[in-house]
């Protein structure tokens, strides 16, 4: 079977890579089309055919204002030449331009598209535009069971919806935490709840947060509240960059509010081995509890996330078995299993 997946703004190059390297290794011809990666490196392709055909130029100009601007322009042309491939399936990870692609998604081609955050934030309260664009799919993915719910309240028939949970990303760094460092990881958006992690480790007595992140946000009035309460690495993280603060966490939290469906920080902590709390927000609490990773709290509530997080740094039996669930975690949410679930669907649509 041969598959395109397609991510032309490169949102996601660690998920797009595992996804496109374990269905090649399940026996798929996989082509990934995206853009270049602006903030770092990208994986090396393993077993299939990368193409940056997205934005070329814009993503060379250093301006915002102009870069969107060409981007703007390149993206319906490159898109067109998206649906005209000759393939037996093309998978969108992401929609760069919602307001554009709803009229340029026309093709007999089998479509499917992975609803990593439901609705996208900068577009969520258009609902009307986002049925128009699931009605362009013939299958759409979701990470979670909340998800579903989610996309099937909005009107997407159910026989198009298709749970394939989000795998962990695996990783095995030493274990070199003083059992009390709180990890808040990944790209510092306002929907990350950063706030609520600060307010929560300063009433944490001997607990340190370590922020490691790129920030999106101005950090100044959280950095001068944190005090030296807090570490900050800021910027993209690199490998060992990421490895070095996997191997430093305790326990890490995830205190969104609800706007996506699954975090890729959430999985990366739990490849590692690294328990979490999570407010219960998308498909969080589900892989949680599932496996017992951790501790999950409502939405909103800090005196419950200092109260969970405190419950795992204080107590070493809990903080061990939470540690037990995030393995599990890893051993069950593999890039082969996701592979093979993606491949079945693929068949009921060719």
């Amino acid at each position: 079977m041969h598959v395109v997946l397609a991510d032309p703004p490169a949102f996601t190059p660690p998920y797009d890579h595992e996804l496109a390297a374990a269905l090649a290794r399940s026996g798929a011809a996989v082509e990934l089309v995206t853009a270049p990666f602006r903030f770092g490196l990208r994986p090396t392709p393993t077993g299939y055919l990368l193409e940056e055909s997205f934005y070329r130029r814009s993503s060379r100009i250093e301006r915002r204002r102009l870069r969107l601007a060409v981007k703007a322009l390149e993206h319906p042309p490159a898109m067109r030449r998206l649906v005209h491939r000759q393939t037996d399936v093309l998978h969108l990870q992401w929609l760069a331009a919602p307001e554009v692609d709803f009229a340029l998604l026309r093709t007999r081609t089998p479509l499917v598209f992975t609803a990593h955050d439901l609705l996208p934030r900068r577009t969520a309260r258009r609902t009307r535009l986002w049925r128009t664009l699931f009605a362009r799919f013939d299958r759409i993915v979701v990470h979670s069971e909340r998800g579903r719910e989610t996309l099937a309240a909005l009107g997407v028939p159910g026989d198009r919806l298709r749970v394939i949970p989000h795998p962990v990303f695996r990783s095995d760094p030493p274990r070199g935490d003083d059992g009390r460092t709180v990890l808040s990881l990944g790209v510092i958006r306002p929907y990350k709840g950063l706030e609520d992690a600060v307010e929560a480790v300063l009433r944490l007595p001997d607990a340190r947060l370590l922020v490691a992140g790129d920030p999106r946000i101005p950090l100044d009035a959280l950095r001068a509240k944190a005090g030296d309460r807090a570490e900050w690495r800021l910027g993209y993280l690199g490998c060992h960059a990421l490895e070095q603060a996997l191997s430093e966490a305790t326990v890490a939290v995830f205190p969104y509010r609800a706007e996506l469906d699954q975090s890729g920080a959430l999985l990366q902590t739990l490849g590692a081995g690294v328990p979490a709390v999570v407010y219960d927000v998308g498909g969080l609490g589900e892989v949680v509890e599932r496996f017992s990773a951790g501790r999950v709290v409502p939405p909103g509530d800090v005196d419950g996330l200092e109260a969970a997080v405190l419950g795992l740094l204080d107590d070493s039996a809990a903080l061990e078995a939470a540690r037990e669930g995030a393995r599990r975690a890893r051993e069950t949410l593999t890039w082969d299993a996701a592979a093979e679930a993606h491949l079945d669907l693929y068949r009921e649509i060719v």
